[in-house]
Formats: C-alpha cells, sequence, structure tokens
C-alpha cells in the first residue's frame, strides 16, 4: 500500500515538473515573439525624453529673456502742467491750458504704455491741482529715469508762436533736444529751439527733467492746432518717439 502511494506521489511530481517546463517555455516564445516591439518602444523613449529635456532646458532661458526685458524698462513721469484751481493760461478761445496739458499728457501716457521698454506714471489724471513739490517727489521717490512736464505757452503778443523745450541740469540737454526734434517735426510749429531755465520742477529733480511748451495758446493758429484732436494725437507720437530714440540709443 505505501509502495503504491510512492509510485502516486513521484508520478504526480514528474508531471508537475513537465508543467512548470512547458510553462516557462510558453513564457519564453511570448517573449520573443514580442521583445522586438518592446525593444522598439525602449529605443523611442531616450529621445521623447529628450525633447522633454530640451524644453525643461529652454524654459528657464524664457523667463530670463522675460526678466532682462522687465528690468530694463524706464520710469517715465508725464506731467500734466497746471490743473484745478491752477488754469494755466488762457488761449484765445477761452480754453485753459490745464485742459489741454491733460488731454495730451493722457495720449502720451497710452502710447508710452504700449511700449515694451517703459512704465508711464502721471502726476495727475484728472483737473486736479497738485503742488508743484508733489511733481518733484512723486518722480523722485519712484527713482524716475525721466520727468516730462507738458504745457501750452503764453505771450502778450498774439503774433508770438512755436514750439520751446526747457531743461536745466546739463545731463537733461541731450534729452531735451532728442525730445525737442521729434515734438517740432510733429507739431508742425516755428523751431523756437531748446533752452536752459530754472523751473522748479526742473531745478529742483532727481531725474532726468524737461518741460515741453508745446504752442502759444495765445495765437490763434498754435492754439486751433493744439485743441484739435488729431493733431493731439501726432504730436504725443512725437513726444514719444523722441523719448523711445533717446533711451535707445542710450543702451547702445
Amino acid at each position: 500500500m505505501k509502495r503504491k502511494r510512492r509510485k502516486q506521489l513521484k508520478r504526480r511530481k514528474v508531471i508537475l515538473v513537465v508543467i512548470v517546463v512547458a510553462l516557462i517555455g510558453m513564457i519564453w516564445s511570448i517573449y520573443e515573439l514580442f521583445s522586438p516591439f518592446v525593444s522598439a518602444e525602449l529605443t523611442a523613449s531616450p529621445n521623447t525624453n529628450t525633447e522633454v529635456s530640451e524644453e525643461l532646458i529652454s524654459s528657464p532661458n524664457k523667463n530670463t529673456a522675460m526678466h532682462q526685458e522687465i528690468s530694463q524698462r524706464y520710469k517715465i513721469v508725464i506731467d500734466a502742467g497746471h490743473g484745478g484751481k491752477d488754469p494755466g493760461a488762457s488761449g484765445v478761445s477761452g480754453n485753459y491750458e490745464r485742459a489741454y496739458t491733460l488731454a495730451l499728457s493722457n495720449k502720451v501716457f497710452d502710447l508710452l504704455q504700449q511700449e515694451p521698454m517703459f512704465e508711464a506714471y502721471m502726476t495727475r489724471t484728472d483737473d486736479t491741482f497738485v503742488d508743484l513739490d508733489d511733481r518733484i517727489n512723486f518722480a523722485s521717490d519712484l527713482d524716475a529715469d525721466a520727468f516730462v512736464s507738458i504745457h501750452g505757452n503764453t505771450y502778450t503778443d498774439p503774433d508770438v508762436h512755436g514750439t520751446e523745450t526747457y531743461y536745466y541740469a546739463e545731463d537733461s540737454s541731450p534729452f531735451a533736444n532728442e525730445v525737442h526734434e521729434h515734438l517740432v517735426e510733429a507739431a508742425g510749429f516755428k523751431d523756437r529751439g531748446v533752452r536752459k531755465e530754472g523751473w522748479k520742477v526742473l531745478k529742483e529733480s532727481d531725474n532726468l527733467a524737461i518741460l515741453l511748451e508745446v504752442g502759444f495758446l495765445t495765437n490763434q493758429s498754435d492754439e486751433t492746432n493744439m485743441i484739435n484732436d488729431s493733431h493731439q494725437d501726432r504730436t504725443a507720437q512725437g513726444i514719444v518717439k523722441g523719448i523711445k530714440k533717446y533711451f535707445a540709443d542710450t543702451e547702445n
């Protein structure tokens, strides 16, 4: 009886070994069948990873370029002359300088905002009075790169006309000349030149500072153009062109 059981156990072991060998053979056959596809996929993987790696590597470059562009932006303060209780000059038409300077300053501001190299600021955005010291301090606190004050001129003789630009500090002279050149071309008025003058907003400024007298509101021809919306657009473009040219040349 015991011998019979041993034989049965031995037979079962043999059968089990045969089954295991057969399973190993089947698994090997399946591996051989699909190994070309697995190899191809594994071979392709490094290329895919390389593409991802290259993209990740290039991202810091893009971010660095963006940071460099932002770090090179120039702060420009646009100062709309007069305002509120200080109306400025009275034009031939009866309009006040404070309205003209604000309208033109808004246009200059909007154009500067469209330029990646500039951050634009305004000393006033409505018809309010801003003390001269506050205008100066505003630009100083910002550590602005330039302060541009916009005005309309006046004179007792109505025949006097044209464009003037003022500066005080010598390092503001090249900036004044550059902006003046483009302003005169855009406004189309008589070129009355660039002059040194100790106006408070120029003399006490810590920044590049200029004052633009675009034209004479007391001259009928000048004023008719100055209060015209299209003329203001062209004038604003000229001012921005001059500012941009100066700072672009400074970088080179």
